[in-house]
């Protein structure tokens, strides 16, 4: 049983746990309410760790810091921050008339919970606000799936909530650094239309989470499951603490570590 409440005012949500809740419930719980960690593998991790440093080195060329200590001896990461900057050199060129920041937070108050995002970069002139974000792996075939992904929903959304620009005035564009032969981007624009309907799932979506928190607290009733026929509960660590998978099954799969695309990018504040 919980000392006190949860969620406690200003509990902290972020996108990575807004994709994960529509997941599936069972796993969020897991590893946010009962804080089961879940391992990675050195892959995957190698692939994290790369990404946290060329996101550190962007941060440091925009404030003017130098970065020769940061790539001097890593080839691959030079090559790639060089193509991006030479690729995307419009954004990525300074401009006195403009705000700029790189790993930008901000927070928004939504029915008790604090909606969290970090621009890997901010620009904003009087015109129009601009989120950039490095996506550090191959860019999906589906432009669509990064639509309704929580990122791009939430990223807009508090931008349009916590400044004075109209939904249309604000874009989100994801730059992939490693996409052949150069990097490319994809730019998600904004509407009023759009910006209603997240408040309208936000507003759905976190009611259930409360909903859910309050019965596992007060009840124990755990949160649902995903349906087995999506097919997500195969190489999910929690498969046999759900009773979705047998011990022997577990014991002699290959495959027994999350997917990289289910490991939320790092944050240089986390």
């Amino acid at each position: 049983m919980y000392s006190e409440p949860y969620p406690s005012p200003l509990t902290p949500i972020s996108q990575g746990q807004l994709n994960l809740l529509d997941t599936c419930p069972r796993k969020f719980q897991h590893i946010y309410v009962d804080q089961l960690g879940t391992p990675v593998s050195p892959e995957q991790q190698e692939r994290l760790t790369w990404g946290s440093r060329f996101h550190l080195l962007m941060q440091q060329r925009e404030l003017g810091l130098p970065v020769e200590s940061l790539v001097e001896e890593d080839a691959q990461l030079q090559h790639w921050v060089t193509a991006l900057v030479n690729t995307a050199s419009d954004v990525l060129t300074p401009d006195p008339q403009t705000f700029r920041e790189s790993e930008h937070c901000r927070t928004l108050n939504f029915q008790g919970y604090l909606l969290t995002v970090i621009y890997d970069l901010l620009i904003e002139d009087e015109k129009s606000g601009q989120i950039l974000d490095w996506k550090t792996y191959p860019q999906p075939k589906e432009q669509q799936w990064l639509a309704k992904d929580w990122q791009t929903r939430l990223y807009l959304y508090v931008l349009a909530e916590t400044s004075d620009y109209l939904p249309e005035q604000i874009s989100m564009s994801y730059w992939f650094v490693k996409s052949q032969p150069r990097p490319r981007s994809l730019k998600f624009t904004y509407s009023g239309t759009q910006h209603e309907k997240t408040r309208q799932d936000l507003t759905k979506r976190l009611s259930q989470l409360t909903g859910w928190l309050q019965r596992y607290q007060n009840e124990r009733i755990p949160f649902p499951l995903v349906a087995e026929s999506t097919g997500r509960c195969h190489d999910c660590n929690f498969s046999v603490r759900c009773q979705r998978t047998s011990e022997r099954s577990m014991s002699s799969s290959r495959d027994l570590l999350p997917n990289l695309a289910d490991i939320q990018e790092v944050s240089l504040e986390i």
